[in-house]
């Protein structure tokens, strides 16, 4: 069941208006009393232990979490229904940057306001479809007190983030316990930390390719690299850009953000400054397996033209030979003798001996 599937299963048994159920400016609304089978409560709660308070999901793709004073809301893969409800809800949200929640491909950048920020990040995702990585998008506003996270393609690493926070109170206490800038960090955690086992999947199949290009399977091992290729490409255009948007975040203090977590932030600089070493490492193996690999198929196919070249030139004499004798001429040398025959091929057997004693003084066999 997807992480909204509960949310819906859940809602047939309530009255609950969307007005009352989803935050609006940051603001809580009113409680309901309904609960699910989670132990998770609707509504707003004055105690420290979670609230979830579900939208109209038959309707609506939208996610609210509660804890504390902290609201975390989610939108999975919105439509114009789901920003229609952003902007009411949010007035106070740029209309550009709900512009930017709606279109396909947005550079990952950082828009900072008064008492917001709007940022676009984007992380890769293996398509097992097309066998090659790809940047999968999330757009993130953070206030004071909430963070409202907008996915628009699949990122495993934020699903299972919400159905965590969502099933269990230690893990809600630890991501949203704090501020809505520690929860930023700890989302942004964990979609770094994914890329790792990405990293690990080109580096087996380097492996592999580096096996084929040394074990004589040249087709094999530059089909591989070719791919490999195109993986390490795409994965530096998707970390590129992260890089200033981490640093901006480690270096510059927002007002609405109280808690200081530049040590956090520097923690994550580190791991995608890690993510590009690794990437500029795998990048020059790929390279110098490519240059290996053609070397080795050069020098192949080298050795077949000088096989190819030695049966050529060592036919050509004979091919003389046979041709004058093919020749419809009335006298040739020993043409009408008995032996005729036997003079014509042991003249090319001589002919074949002095080639081959000749090409092996000159070591070219």
């Amino acid at each position: 069941m997807s992480m909204f599937g509960r949310v819906r299963s859940a809602e047939s048994s309530l009255d609950v208006r969307p007005e009352r159920v989803l935050l609006g400016h940051g603001v809580a609304a009113s409680a309901s009393s309904a609960s699910i089978d989670s132990g998770a409560t609707f509504g707003t709660l004055a105690t420290p232990p979670a609230q979830t308070r579900p939208g109209p999901a038959s309707v609506l793709r939208v996610s609210s979490i509660a804890y504390g004073k902290l609201t975390w809301v989610h939108l999975d893969r919105p439509g114009p229904r789901e920003i229609d409800w952003l902007r009411s809800n949010y007035p106070f949200f740029h209309p550009l940057d709900l512009e930017d929640c709606m279109s396909k491909v947005q550079r990952p950048k950082i828009d900072e306001y008064d008492d917001y920020m709007f940022i676009v990040l984007h992380f890769p995702v293996f398509s097992r479809q097309h066998r090659v990585t790809s940047p999968s998008e999330i757009n993130v506003f953070i206030g004071a007190n909430y963070v409202i996270t907008v996915q628009k393609n699949e990122l495993q690493p934020l699903e299972r983030a919400i159905s965590e926070v969502r099933e269990s109170e230690a893990r809600r206490a630890e991501m949203m316990g704090r501020s809505s800038g520690f929860l930023l960090y700890k989302l942004i955690e964990r979609l770094v930390e994914y890329c790792f086992p990405i990293l690990n999947r080109i580096a087996s199949n380097i492996d592999a390719a580096e096996e084929s290009v040394f074990e004589q399977e040249i087709r094999d091992g530059i089909r591989l690299l070719a791919g490999i290729r195109r993986d390490v490409i795409a994965f530096r255009r998707i970390i590129r850009p992260q890089m200033a948007i981490i640093a901006s975040l480690e270096h510059k203090d927002r007002p609405f953000l109280r808690e200081d977590l530049d040590v956090y932030w520097s923690n994550i600089s580190d791991q995608v400054n890690r993510i590009w070493d690794i990437l500029d490492d795998q990048r020059d193996v790929v390279e110098g397996l490519v240059a290996t690999s053609e070397s080795m198929n050069a020098l192949r196919t080298n050795e077949v033209m000088k096989v190819l070249t030695l049966i050529s030139t060592i036919m050509l004499p004979m091919a003389v030979i046979s041709g004058i004798y093919g020749m419809n001429i009335a006298v040739l040398p020993m043409a009408d003798t008995e032996y005729s025959f036997l003079v014509t091929v042991g003249t090319m057997l001589c002919v074949l001996v002095g080639m081959l004693t000749f090409f092996r003084i000159k070591r070219w066999i």
